[in-house]
């Protein structure tokens, strides 16, 4: 890993609209390259904190840096940019159902090209080809042809890092990206996560609920509670006493 952070959250702060604290004061850094896992109970913030990153979510005050620029002014095409380096992958898939699987991964090109052609699906025999590697390196390159609502919610969820993989992206944020999956394959999507972010160089930042889980994949471990950071610790530091403490109540 790289020591240049790139991410960087300074004095980050989002209130919504109805006064709900959503961040309070984030302050730390994110090495280029790192697996940082971010635990903590349902609405700790977890996902707040990763939809500011994409400006899913705007921030109400501070700075977010990526590759050490502001993003907070971003709009228009530098904002189209940054999300392209971005991926996203969520709890739910959100894959179009009823289109193939090759449609699906292909979507994660679309911003490489004109409106006009990504509703036509007028996508390159280059990206076409790198639509079967991608799925290649989630082991689903056999489902090509086949109806996003004919596979399993894990092979859901392989296509949705397959569709990730066509935006070549820096950084894939992960929300909460197993928790309808059973234990195997729950394991099959975190290695993948883990060997994108090992062979590929990818910075990975995936909420868990999961202490084991979290122990058994990060680098790093980010605790929130009422949205704010109450554990940061690289993960020979980490026990599982101080992972029970960040999901106190009280």
């Amino acid at each position: 890993m790289e020591a240049t952070p790139i991410i960087s959250f300074k004095n980050v702060n989002k209130i919504y609209d109805n006064g709900t604290v959503g961040l309070k004061d984030i302050n730390f850094d994110i090495p280029r390259g790192e697996f940082l896992v971010v635990v903590g109970l349902s609405g700790a913030g977890k996902s707040t904190l990763l939809r500011t990153i994409n400006r899913m979510h705007e921030i109400t005050s501070g700075e977010i840096r990526i590759e050490n620029e502001p993003i907070s002014q971003y709009k228009g095409r530098s904002l189209r940019l940054l999300r392209r380096k971005i991926g996203m992958i969520f709890q739910n898939f959100n894959l179009v159902k009823r289109s193939s699987v090759a449609k699906n991964v292909l979507a994660g090109r679309v911003s490489y090209y004109p409106t006009w052609k990504s509703i036509l699906s007028l996508f390159s025999a280059a990206d076409k080809q790198k639509a079967v590697q991608s799925l290649q390196r989630v082991s689903l390159a056999e489902k090509l042809y086949a109806r996003a609502d004919e596979l399993s919610g894990g092979q859901q969820q392989r296509v949705a890092i397959a569709r990730t993989l066509m935006q070549d992206p820096k950084i894939i944020l992960a929300d909460e990206p197993i928790a309808s999956l059973d234990p195997l394959t729950t394991k099959t999507v975190m290695d993948i996560l883990k060997r994108l972010n090992q062979e590929d160089g990818i910075t990975v930042i995936v909420n868990l609920h999961s202490v084991a889980l979290a122990r058994a994949y990060a680098d790093r471990i980010v605790g929130l509670r009422a949205g704010e950071v109450v554990y940061d610790e690289p993960i020979g530091q980490v026990t599982e006493a101080d992972l029970n403490r960040v999901y106190q109540t009280v």
